[in-house]
């Protein structure tokens, strides 16, 4: 089979980036001929597998002489938010893409177009091929930006309820999907998620507990509670050496970043800041790890958390929607320890109010996993049913039977 993968930023840069070129990896290793579409700059480096066809779209260029849109208002390299385009950028951008769109398909001739993000970009491509199957990927970033802004939503809604069929992590963003767009039920499949065991496995003993090493994996931003976790740690009792935290992630904020980096500076325990990392050198990091931690405002189902654990981690994580079900049901019994949420304004701004009392259970809950720690507990849960093979199966499934 030829299939089209298309997203509308960088491919490799956060987790649905990773998602789609994880995707990419199994279907070529199934032998299917593939390409990808994405925004780039030109001094970027895209790593796909040998012998996928790149249609690059590029941004800060004559034809699109602004940074690249990002799916979150914050993301981990220059970006431009959705929000704040006016109508000659959002014309330029539609007008370019549609133009992109239709030389990757008359180039490729895919069988099958696979489209990342239920929003605009996916919208366009629906609008453009009609002959040719398009299918959705949710993740959870395209329900907020339209629950934020009004950007382009009719165009929206009415593109991606046409498409063949749409992709969710899990049951509850199933749910969120049918209340946003207009879909049949019967065309919202569950995909799930995997992890790159390739990648992310655990590489030996752990290092001793004196100090207990945490890590955090992703951007390093308010929305994914890295303020908090900073707060936190003041308040965790330790023993001997105390902790440590590593801060894994970029964040295109400065201003963001000065504020979070005057937290670690008033931390108690050292805070190291390693900036983004290739999938290797972070899992280097995580087996260097014995916790870890993403007390996250917003997720849709982080992958981060099945390759902490395969490298051994216990995780500490937000007791949000989706997640402790999907865990339960592929990872029984795996050291997984949730944190009740803050009351949320704007899908991903929590009430003030409710940060010491978030902050006080991410404190225990991180307390727990310490102890467990320093008693031996370090057993890696069985990951079987989690892998990307298993995801690809299920695209092609709902593939055929919607064919």
């Amino acid at each position: 089979m030829r299939i089209l993968s298309i997203t509308a930023q960088k491919p490799d840069s956060t987790g649905s980036g990773v998602y789609l070129t994880e995707v990419v990896r199994e279907f070529s290793r199934q032998g299917h001929e593939q390409a990808v579409l994405a925004g780039v700059y030109r001094e970027d480096e895209v790593r796909l597998p040998a012998g996928v066809d790149f249609f690059p779209v590029f941004f800060h260029s004559e034809e699109l002489p602004f940074a690249i849109p990002g799916m979150s208002d914050r993301m981990p390299y220059e970006s431009t938010v959705y929000s704040a385009m006016d109508e000659g950028m959002t014309e330029t951008y539609m007008k370019t893409f549609r133009r992109k769109i239709r030389e990757a398909v008359e180039s490729f001739q895919p069988d099958l177009i696979l489209c990342h993000h239920l929003y605009l970009v996916t919208a366009l491509t629906r609008d453009c091929v009609r002959e040719i199957p398009v299918f959705g990927f949710c993740h959870n970033t395209d329900l907020r930006q339209m629950r934020k802004h009004d950007l382009q939503r009719e165009f929206i809604c009415s593109r991606i309820g046409k498409l063949d069929g749409i992709f969710a992590l899990h049951q509850e963003q199933k749910k969120e999907i049918l209340k946003v767009y207009p879909v049949e039920e019967s065309r919202v499949r569950i995909a799930g998620t995997g992890y790159n065991d390739r990648i992310f496995f655990r590489k030996g003993e752990k290092p001793a507990a004196d100090p207990v090493r945490l890590v955090f994996a992703g951007k390093v931003s308010q929305e994914k509670g890295v303020a908090s976790l900073l707060c936190s740690l003041g308040r965790v009792k330790a023993e001997g050496k105390g902790l440590q935290l590593t801060l894994a992630g970029g964040n295109g904020d400065e201003r963001e970043m000065e504020r979070i980096r005057s937290l670690a500076d008033a931390c108690p325990w050292p805070v190291a800041f390693t900036g983004r990392l290739p999938q290797e050198k972070l899992a280097d990091v995580y087996n260097e790890s014995h916790i870890f931690v993403l007390p996250s405002f917003y997720e849709g189902l982080p992958l981060t958390v099945m390759e902490a654990l395969a490298c051994g981690c216990q995780v500490v994580v937000t007791d949000l929607p989706g997640i402790r079900p999907f865990m339960e049901t592929y990872v029984p019994h795996a050291p997984v320890f949730y944190v009740k949420p803050p009351r949320m304004r704007n899908t991903d701004q929590p009430f003030e109010e409710d940060l010491p009392a978030f902050e006080r259970e991410l404190a225990e809950k991180i307390e727990v996993c310490a102890g467990r720690v320093r008693d031996g507990h370090m057993l890696c849960p069985d990951l079987a049913r989690i892998s990307w093979k298993a995801v690809c199966g299920r695209i092609l499934e709902a593939v055929k039977s919607a064919g």
